[in-house]
């Protein structure tokens, strides 16, 4: 059962989780005395993003030229009735999913880009540089580029480079220029390959690279997670979530999602967060990169070079080199600041799960519903059949955001 897809469920609004934290974000430090943290993200970040980073207001209007471009992308994604899964786990209540999917680019990535990049262009900048790590972010970055006129030019995590060549190809279709980081393009990349030629590269590094050259180049740096800006954006994946959900007279008593830097996880989630209900919210996350379970909650750099703000949030350090773990887009060292916050509070769980389970998961997920997942979405498929498994018989409902499609990640099973 695929519900509610009619246009009128694309909200007006993102919603900015920040009035209702528990408590103030802490402020970002600075790492240089260049030039503050400030003057740092108004060369690089188009400024209607940076406003709202650090805006107090709850809802954010959607442009229409940014509506317009959701509906032409593939929003409002599906909410789909798990059935399949359902009786193949001899589950008592009722699973859904919010398939993000479903999106012309296949993952949750593109619900930020295309608003950065419209935010961008309307400052006539140069072009746009980011950072990726398996390759949905760059991916989204790529098109929602082109979507604007713009060049783009994308810094991929060099293990995911080599073990993802097609990811590289569809954002070279889409226009962007893809460096293997650590790269030859910039002077951080040079100083790591010079002390590791076949170094595997980690988001850390990436990010700096990326920042780098929009400062070199006076490019504009887009943000692919972790800052508020992001999470607001991909609001509209729980906002969507909630109005079809309300369509069929239901409620979640329990939220699932993956954590990479935290941006689809928050998008999902963070929409039910104000509501008085008593919610289940659960970060699944690699137990190869446990930033939960073996994180500090402290101030910690965003990049491994130390460019960008420190902020506080869960972190394995910047300096942290996960091991080369398929699911590319769950490497990053850290959590979103937000995230960090609720989870150090008590209002969001987290669970664990290892490549061989998600690869298990990934293979129930096709096999009752038809649908190859992501690696990285498989982690929050693993942590939903396991807590399913844990409460069968409760009726509780149980919804899970796959925030995207693994149809370019099918050598995760080479070895099978």
């Amino acid at each position: 059962m695929i519900t509610s897809q009619a246009e009128d469920v694309i909200p007006d609004s993102w919603y900015n989780i920040v009035p209702d934290l528990p408590e103030q974000l802490a402020p970002p430090r600075d790492n240089t005395e260049d030039f503050s943290s400030i003057e740092l993200l108004n060369r690089i970040i188009p400024k209607e993003v940076l406003r709202q980073e650090f805006t107090f207001k709850k809802f954010q209007k959607i442009p229409e030229e940014v509506a317009e471009a959701y509906r032409q992308i593939g929003r409002p994604t599906p909410l789909v009735r798990a059935r399949n899964l359902e009786k193949f786990l001899g589950y008592k209540g009722k699973i859904f999913f919010k398939y993000e999917g479903a999106t012309v680019t296949g993952s949750h990535k593109i619900n930020t880009a295309i608003p950065q990049a419209y935010y961008a262009a309307q400052e006539g900048v140069n072009g746009i540089v980011t950072e990726t790590g398996a390759g949905q972010w760059g991916t989204a970055t790529a098109l929602a580029s082109s979507l604007y006129g713009m060049p783009s030019k994308v810094f991929m995590v060099g293990i995911s480079y080599r073990q993802k060549p097609l990811r590289k190809k569809i954002m070279g279709i889409y226009g962007a220029q893809v460096f293997a980081s650590p790269s030859s393009e910039t002077k951080f990349g040079r100083e790591m390959l010079g002390k590791d030629p076949d170094h595997p590269g980690s988001l850390g590094i990436a990010i700096s690279e990326a920042v780098e050259y929009a400062l070199e180049n006076d490019y504009r740096y887009l943000l692919g997670s972790v800052m508020n800006s992001v999470l607001t954006h991909q609001s509209i994946i729980g906002l969507e979530t909630k109005k079809q959900l309300e369509v069929l007279g239901e409620y979640p008593d329990a939220l699932i999602g993956c954590v990479g830097g935290g941006s689809n996880f928050g998008g999902f989630t963070y929409p039910f967060i104000p509501d008085s209900r008593e919610i289940d919210m659960i970060a699944s996350t690699a137990s190869e990169v446990p930033k939960f379970g073996k994180g500090e909650f402290k101030y910690d750099l965003l990049d491994t070079a130390g460019i960008l703000p420190s902020m506080k949030m869960y972190s394995l350090g910047a300096d942290f080199v996960p091991p080369p773990i398929y699911a590319g887009g769950l490497r990053y060292h850290a959590a979103a600041p937000s995230l960090s916050l609720l989870m150090q509070k008590g209002k969001i769980k987290h669970d664990e799960a290892d490549e061989p389970a998600v690869k298990d998961a990934l293979r129930v997920f096709s096999k009752t519903q038809g649908i190859v997942a992501a690696p990285e979405s498989g982690h929050a498929i693993a942590s939903a059949i396991k807590y399913a498994k844990e409460s069968s018989n409760s009726g509780k409902t149980i919804v899970l955001n796959v925030s995207g499609h693994g149809l370019l990640d099918l050598s995760i099973f080479k070895d099978d």
